[in-house]
């Protein structure tokens, strides 16, 4: 991966607003939780949702009260936190 590459990644990440990731994390929340309850961890789905592991922490945060169709928990801690996200 080039230099060149990472810095225009990385201005187009910046430029993203907050709404436009929580969004995309949502849906991305939504579609797992589709068949039922599961358990994620922040640093394993980071590259499907194209979002830092820190990001989307502070992100699912913010949508544990405010995103409709799904129910985020936070489940356990060890080594990062687990989240339970089942469907409402």
């Amino acid at each position: 991966m080039s230099t060149t590459h990472t810095s225009a990644q990385t201005t187009a990440q910046s430029s993203e607003s907050t709404t436009e990731k929580a969004d995309r994390l949502a849906a991305f929340l939504r579609e797992e939780a589709a068949d039922g309850e599961t358990y994620l961890k922040a640093k394993f789905i980071a590259d499907d949702v194209d979002l830092s592991p820190k990001e989307i922490g502070a992100l699912i945060v913010q949508l544990q009260d405010s995103v409709q169709g799904i129910e985020i928990e936070k489940w356990s801690y060890t080594g990062a936190t687990t989240w339970r996200v089942s469907p409402t």
